[in-house]
């Protein structure tokens, strides 16, 4: 079927095609009722080739290109623009996003495009438009090369809602925004560069809400920095997920969440979701004191130590945490003791990250200073630092990818006890993923039933575990994968299902403490 002409095109390339672009949506919403309709959106992914992408660019016959870039699509959004700029020259390219918005004279990406937006990009890329396609003065007064989005009214924004497609709420994860900004001052992320926070009305969202709820979307996820900055706001937002909640079972939502903020009201009303319904992505980064400091990272840690134990054994919300590996001045010893730390809290997940030099972050201060080396191509993973070689950091990206595989995953509760028994959870899985590395090789492609022959190997040979010990744990595990006790819906992700039926491995998890030989590895 041929692709329906459009004057502007803008275009995407998600991670997956379960991601659904919030960003073109609200860009497409807010162009007004002159250009709307003369705009379609194209997303890809990033298994796709730009060729291709370009091939279906081309085929809408779009006067304007806009292209939204982030760290994790910059190099193939480059290929984009390059051949763009080689089959059409006359097609306008726009360029907006965040890997865009900063040191902009030192990205051919941004050469290569006529207009580079920064920032927000709602009003800008309006007005451009409407230069670029003769709605909005004469030619001569076209926009600069570099736009500065500003900070739209967002009483006054259009919604976006009403453009995710029947396939993306029924099938897809739809990002959702309640705010915008970050009070926060942490010098990796961008949001550092924030002047504060600003809040969407309210009652206008909810109604957005249940617009998306009632097209059969049960797959929510809050991109807010800070969703439980506002209380009034965040308490209105969860009492509308739990009254649907207690009436459909498929049903998921995803917030980030500030760690040491969870007073009471929210506390009631998260304890009432049931298991696995409700996941809360928890940024600690770091809980080593002196290095919070360097980096401008403000958190009680007391305050947060509370609301992680309080989420984990008072309410059924799965909690993913994030760890930060390679900040300035943190070394193995003081990661590995932050990792330990935030293990005892309970949780579901902690994700391990390596840092990365986002272009802009304040972080790029302590380059010199603090001996940090950065890959030259995106994503900018640090490669090392004065407090940990590159020898160490490629460990610990290996610990992270198996990490994920073997503790995040949930498929291997009662044998991961066992794993990570001994007096350091990080010291043992350091010495599993060294083990792990040096025996296969690879990072990518280790089935379960492969990975638990490995992990059998590792506890029986490497740790002296009984091997009757280990395969009972491995038969629970094993047989547990095969009858999940929550029903498979289309929201509610495989790994949080995975999850909402952990807590046989409790057991494992004590006894792990009596089998002798366990101890922590040299």
């Amino acid at each position: 079927m041929p692709a329906v002409a459009a004057d502007i095109a803008l275009v995407a390339l998600n991670a997956r095609w379960s991601h659904a672009s919030l960003a073109l949506r609200c860009l497409k919403a807010n162009l007004g009722d002159g250009l709307r309709d003369r705009c379609a959106l194209l997303e890809r992914t990033l298994e796709d080739r730009p060729i291709d992408v370009v091939e279906a660019i081309l085929a809408l016959r779009p006067r304007v290109v806009g292209l939204s870039v982030y760290v994790w699509n910059a190099v193939p959004m480059l290929e984009v623009a390059r051949l763009l700029r080689a089959l059409a020259n006359d097609v306008i390219v726009v360029v907006g996003g965040p890997e865009v918005s900063h040191e902009v004279d030192e990205q051919e990406l941004c050469a290569l495009a006529h207009h580079v937006i920064k920032g927000e990009g709602e009003d800008a890329f309006r007005a451009l438009c409407a230069h670029r396609l003769g709605l909005a003065g004469p030619l001569s007064q076209l926009p600069a090369h570099v736009v500065d989005g500003g900070k739209p009214d967002l009483t006054t924004l259009r919604s976006p809602y009403a453009l995710y497609e029947d396939v993306d709420v029924r099938q897809r994860v739809v990002y959702v925004e309640a705010s915008r900004g970050c009070p926060f001052t942490c010098e990796f992320c961008l949001s550092a560069l924030d002047d504060g926070v600003r809040l969407f009305p309210l009652d206008a969202f909810l109604q957005d809400l249940q617009r998306l709820y009632d097209r059969g979307c049960r797959a929510f996820k809050f991109i807010d920095r800070t969703f439980n900055l506002k209380l009034d706001v965040a308490e209105g937002i969860l009492l509308f997920f739990v009254e649907r909640c207690a009436l459909d079972d498929d049903l998921f939502v995803h917030f980030e969440m500030v760690p040491d903020r969870l007073p009471e009201r929210l506390r009631v009303l998260l304890a009432k979701f049931p298991r696995g319904r409700v996941q809360l992505e928890v940024g600690v980064q770091t809980l080593d004191a002196t290095t919070s400091t360097l980096i401008a990272r403000r958190q009680d840690v007391a305050r947060l130590e509370d609301n992680l134990r309080f989420l984990s054994t008072s309410t059924g919300v799965h909690v993913h945490a994030d760890l930060i590996a390679g900040l300035p001045g943190e070394d193995l010893a003081s990661f590995g003791a932050g990792y330990d730390r935030l293990r005892a809290l309970g949780g579901q997940e902690i994700q391990v990250g390596i840092l990365k030099r986002l272009r802009g972050a304040p972080i790029a201060r302590h380059t010199a200073t603090h001996g940090m080396v950065y890959a030259t191509t995106p994503p900018y993973e640090v490669l090392q630092t004065g407090a940990l070689s590159f020898v160490d950091l490629q460990r610990l990206k290996r610990f992270a990818r198996y990490h994920d595989v073997v503790v995040n995953s949930g498929r291997l509760p009662a044998t991961t006890a066992l794993l990570m028994s001994g007096d350091s959870a990080f010291a043992a899985f350091l010495a599993f993923s060294d083990w792990l590395w040096a025996t296969t090789g690879a990072r990518h492609g280790l089935a379960l039933s492969r990975l638990a022959g490995l992990v059998q190997r590792h506890l029986v040979e490497v740790r002296g575990v009984d091997a009757a010990v280990v395969d009972a744990a491995l038969m629970s595990d094993l047989g547990r994968d095969r009858a999940p006790a929550m029903a498979k819906t289309t929201a509610v992700p495989k790994r949080q299902r995975q999850h909402a039926r952990a807590p046989d491995a409790e057991a494992y998890r004590r006894a792990a403490s009596d089998v002798a030989d366990t101890g922590t590895p040299e």
